[in-house]
């Protein structure tokens, strides 16, 4: 027999306190004091409660599905996982519920990182990226010509074959960097 605080209960059901309040005051819990008897209120909650107790059970049928967003899942990826994994007969409503929550949280969650800047879409980000790579790249090709005639005047020789041999490292150092391939799955950060 355990007893616990009222916010515990609720963090071990997945429910807010007021739920677990609510039950308190309809009498659907087991209270010693100010404490709830675990074993005793899940024991009660699953015969008045529709959908039984909120807490899984070691039983062979119950199950609880696990909601979490994959290395590089999209949130609409996830949905449709989790929609392949559920077992619509043996799901009870109040998983259902809670599943249809969380998922609504994680929606509400992308969509709050999106419009305060947190998450950046991946096609803005690609073409940010790409644009940022070429106007470095162009700016060392336009180098050799700008600096080439400055470093001949120091040197005192020949502007032209100054720049030409600049421009010969330049290109070769360009190409040995290839074309950026940017990885912006979770596990390169």
């Amino acid at each position: 027999m355990s007893f616990v605080k009222q916010t515990e209960f609720a963090e071990l059901c997945g429910v807010t306190r007021q739920a677990v309040l609510k039950w308190k005051q309809e009498g659907k819990l087991v209270m010693q004091g100010a404490r709830v008897d675990v074993d005793a209120s899940l024991a009660r909650l699953g015969r008045v409660r529709k959908g039984g107790s909120p807490v899984a059970s070691d039983s062979p049928g119950a199950r609880v599905v696990e909601i979490a967003l994959e290395p590089g899942e999209t949130i609409d990826d996830a949905a449709q996982r989790l929609v392949s994994e559920i077992d619509v007969d043996s799901t009870s409503f109040d998983e259902a519920r809670r599943i249809k929550e969380v998922y609504l949280a994680l929606l509400n969650r992308l969509d709050f990182e999106k419009k305060s800047g947190a998450v950046v879409d991946l096609q803005t980000a690609q073409t940010v990226f790409f644009e940022e790579f070429r106007a470095q790249r162009d700016a060392w090709l336009n180098w050799p010509s700008r600096i080439g005639p400055m470093v001949a005047a120091d040197l005192k020789v020949d502007a032209d074959r100054v720049v030409d041999i600049l421009t010969a490292y330049v290109h070769k150092q360009i190409s040995q960097l290839g074309e950026p391939q940017p990885d912006f799955s979770e596990a390169s950060l």
